[in-house]
């Protein structure tokens, strides 16, 4: 079985390759984007099983981003997960209504990445 392949994007050096780092330990293949118009020339391109949207980036931000993918019928269906340093109330909300499936605040739980990729890669 070929593993799932998740794209991320996070403008981030640091926080990109933590990510990355982590999902490959969980034996996920990783695909990196570091803004907004590439995350969506990679979706195109790879046609990722999952994908992992920073909502502050540069050139156009994730909300915008996640709302374009979920628009291109080609890519409806693949999941966005929101990671975001926005905790602030409404911002959950916020990230669902642009588009993404859910939503997980930095830094990130380990355990809580676990569970909500189990759940949109099952």
């Amino acid at each position: 079985m070929s593993r799932s392949r998740i794209l991320v994007v996070e403008d981030n050096p640091d926080n990109r390759i933590l990510i990355s780092d982590i999902l490959d330990a969980l034996d996920y293949a990783v695909i990196e984007a570091i803004d907004g118009e590439q995350g969506i020339e990679q979706a195109i391109a790879e046609r990722p099983d999952l994908i992992l949207m920073d909502l502050s980036l540069p050139h156009m931000d994730g909300w915008t981003a996640a709302g374009t993918i979920k628009a291109n019928p080609d890519l409806a269906s693949i999941p966005i997960i929101a990671l975001t340093a926005h905790a602030m109330v409404g911002d959950k909300e916020k990230a669902l209504a642009a588009g993404c499936d859910d939503y997980i605040s930095k830094p990130i739980d380990l355990h809580e990445l676990q569970t909500k990729l189990a759940k949109f890669l099952a």
